[in-house]
C-alpha cells in the first residue's frame, strides 16, 4: 500500500497525498471505498459533506421517506455471508433501515477510519505533469490522488424553485432533501410543492398529522399502490435460500427489481386479459412493476401505454369522491416519467382538511410572509411550506463543483451541450476520474447497477495502478457513440414524449438532454464485457507525456 505522505507547497498549505479519493458515501462511495482499499490494496481516503454516511439517504430523511424496490434486492450482493445475516420485517424499507444498513456495512469493513465527513469537495484539478489529481475542500485542506471515484448521487442536488417571495416567507421553510432532525407538524396548517416521487410519499405520510394539508400540484401524476407491508420470517428465509438465483436474474433483467419482467404484448391479449392483468399488479403493489411486470411494451408503445394511463384513470375515478379533484389529479400526458407509487394517495383529497390546488390552471403568484398567493387573488395562509420540488438530477452535483482536466478544460465546458460520459463512468480529458451513476448510466434499481459499476471501475483501475504514472481515459469518438447510443435507445421509447426530470425538464433553462441507457441492466453489462474484452476499446492508456503503454 502506498503509504500516505504530508509535504509542504508554495503557498505553506499541507497537502495529503492517496492512491486514490473517493467522493460520496452512499451505496457507491462505501462499495468504492472497499473495493480500493480492502482489495486492491490502495490508500484511500472518502469525503462526504454530510455529518455521516447514508448519500441521498443520510439526507432525506422526511417523513415517509421509502425505497420503491423491496428490501430484498435494495441492498449489497457481493458479500453472500451479509446477505444470510441481515434481517428485514417489511416489503419495502424505510430511510431509518437503509441508513441503518449502510452504518452496519461501513462497521462491518472497518471503513469509517478512511471517511472524512462534514467536508465538501469545492474543486478536483488535474496536472497534466504529474498525472495526478489535486482536490480541494471546504475546510481549506487539500488533497492529491491518481484516482478519483466521484459517487456524488443521481438526486442529491436540491432544486429550490425560484419563486418570487419566497425569501419572504416567515414560516418553516423545509426541502425534503435537506431535512432537519426534528419536525412537528401537529395543529399545523401545511404546504407541499411538489407531487412527484417525494411528494407522494411526505403527503401520504402527514395528512392525518397536520391540522390543514394544501397540496400545491405541478403535474397530476400517475400513481399505483406501493404495497408495502410486514414479510414473514418464513418468507425471508425463503428468499435466503434462492438468493444465487435472484441475484443471477437481477442481473441478467431490464430494471433490476427482482421481479419478473413481461415478454407478453399489451395488444396481443384481450381487453378482459389486459385488465386483469393489470388488476393484479395494482393490487400487488409497486411503480416499476406495474410498468414492467404487466406488459412488454408499456413504455414503447403508445396504444399500450394508453391502456395502462386509461386503467389507472379508472381507478383515480373510483378513489376519488369530487368529480372536480378528481378532474385534476387526471394526468393528461404519456405514462413514461420515472413509475410512481404511494400508500392511498389518491384517497387523501376525500380528506375534509386536505385542499389541491393544480398549478397548471392556478400559476402560483407569489410566496408571502403569511403563505402562497395564486393567481386567481387567493392568499392560502400555512404555517410549514415543504419543497417536494425534487433534484438538479445526475449532473447537479457535478455542474457545481470547479473540475477541470488536461489543459484545464473544465467539466462545465465539456458538458456545454449537455451531460456526456462513456459508458456512464468516464469523461473524455479528464482521465483517472471515475463517475458512479454518471450520465447516461443504466436506469435501474440502483444497488446492481452501482455494484456493475464499481466492479468495472476497480477492474480498470487494476488494469493500470501498476504502471508508473500511466492515465486511462475515453477517446471522444467512444463518449460521443455513447451518448448516440444512449440517445437512439432512448428515441425508441416514450420516456422522451414526458417531461420529467430524467431528461432535465424540473429545471427551468436547462437543456432537454438524454441522462440515461435505458436498454436495461443485462444489455449495459454486455457492453461492459464488450469493452474489456477487447482491450478496453474505446479507451487511452497513456504517460502524461502521452506516449501509449
Amino acid at each position: 500500500m502506498t503509504q500516505t505522505q504530508t509535504r509542504g507547497n508554495s503557498s505553506d498549505t499541507k497537502t495529503t497525498d492517496y492512491d486514490a479519493i473517493v467522493i460520496g458515501t452512499g451505496f457507491g462511495g462505501i462499495y468504492s471505498l472497499y473495493k480500493l482499499r480492502n482489495e486492491l490494496g490502495l490508500s484511500v481516503r472518502a469525503f462526504d459533506k454530510a455529518g455521516g454516511v447514508g448519500g441521498t439517504w443520510y439526507w432525506n430523511r422526511y417523513p415517509g421517506a421509502l425505497s420503491d424496490t423491496e428490501s430484498y434486492v435494495y441492498r449489497y450482493s457481493f458479500d453472500k455471508e451479509l446477505l444470510q445475516e441481515w434481517e428485514w420485517d417489511t416489503r419495502y424499507l424505510q430511510q431509518p433501515q437503509i441508513l441503518a444498513y449502510l452504518g452496519h456495512v461501513v462497521e462491518r469493513y472497518d471503513l469509517a477510519r478512511d471517511i472524512q465527513f462534514n467536508t465538501g469537495i469545492t474543486g478536483i484539478l488535474y496536472d497534466d505533469a504529474s498525472g495526478r489529481w489535486t482536490l480541494k475542500t471546504d475546510t481549506g485542506e487539500t488533497f492529491t490522488a491518481r484516482f478519483v471515484v466521484t459517487a456524488l448521487g443521481l438526486l442529491s442536488r436540491t432544486n429550490i424553485p425560484d419563486i418570487k417571495g419566497i425569501e419572504t416567507f416567515a414560516g418553516d421553510m423545509v426541502h425534503t432533501g435537506a431535512w432537519p432532525d426534528q419536525h412537528d407538524f401537529s395543529g399545523k396548517r401545511v404546504g407541499v410543492i411538489g407531487t412527484g416521487s417525494t411528494g407522494i410519499q411526505v403527503i401520504t405520510a402527514i395528512r392525518d398529522e397536520v391540522d390543514h394539508l394544501t397540496v400545491f400540484q405541478r403535474s397530476p401524476q400517475y400513481c399505483v399502490p406501493v404495497g408495502n407491508g410486514p414479510v414473514t420470517p418464513e418468507y425471508v428465509d425463503s428468499v435466503k435460500s434462492d438468493y444465487d438465483q435472484i441475484w443471477e436474474h437481477v442481473r441478467n433483467s431490464v430494471v433490476a427489481f427482482g421481479f419478473e419482467e413481461s415478454d407478453v404484448p399489451a395488444m396481443s391479449v384481450s381487453e378482459e386479459e389486459r385488465q386483469r392483468v393489470f388488476e393484479k399488479n395494482w393490487n400487488e403493489g409497486g411503480g416499476f412493476r406495474f410498468m414492467f411486470a404487466t406488459f412488454s411494451d408499456i413504455a414503447t408503445d403508445e396504444e399500450a401505454n394508453k391502456a395502462a394511463q386509461d386503467f389507472i384513470k379508472g381507478k383515480i375515478a373510483e378513489a376519488v369522491n369530487d368529480p372536480e379533484t378528481a378532474r385534476k389529479l387526471m394526468p393528461t400526458d404519456y405514462y413514461a416519467k420515472r413509475p410512481l407509487c404511494g400508500t392511498d394517495y389518491y384517497d387523501t383529497y376525500n380528506r375534509e382538511h386536505v385542499e389541491l390546488v393544480a398549478l397548471k390552471e392556478n400559476p402560483i403568484d407569489e410566496i408571502t410572509p403569511k403563505g402562497i398567493r395564486t393567481a386567481d387573488g387567493v392568499e392560502h395562509e400555512i404555517d410549514v411550506l415543504i419543497l417536494a420540488t425534487g433534484f438538479d438530477a445526475v449532473d447537479g452535483n457535478y455542474t457545481k463543483l470547479d473540475i477541470r482536466g488536461r489543459g484545464g478544460v473544465t467539466l462545465n465546458d465539456h458538458w456545454n451541450a449537455g451531460p456526456t460520459s462513456f459508458l456512464g463512468t468516464t469523461i473524455s480529458q479528464f482521465p483517472n476520474l471515475f463517475m458512479i451513476l454518471g450520465p447516461n448510466g443504466p436506469f435501474t434499481n440502483l444497488p446492481p447497477s452501482i455494484e456493475t459499476q464499481v466492479e468495472w471501475i476497480s477492474d480498470l483501475v487494476k488494469h493500470v495502478k501498476d504502471r508508473e504514472g500511466v492515465t486511462v481515459e475515453p477517446t471522444k469518438d467512444a463518449e460521443d457513440g455513447w451518448t448516440k447510443t444512449c440517445q437512439e435507445i432512448a428515441d425508441m421509447t416514450l420516456f422522451p414524449k414526458a417531461d420529467s426530470w430524467i431528461f432535465g425538464a424540473n429545471i427551468p433553462g436547462k437543456k432537454n438532454t438524454v441522462m440515461f441507457y435505458m436498454a436495461g441492466l443485462a444489455a449495459y453489462r454486455e457492453q461492459l464485457a464488450e469493452v474489456t474484452d477487447n482491450g478496453y476499446r474505446g479507451f487511452d492508456i497513456k504517460t502524461p507525456a502521452g506516449a501509449d503503454k
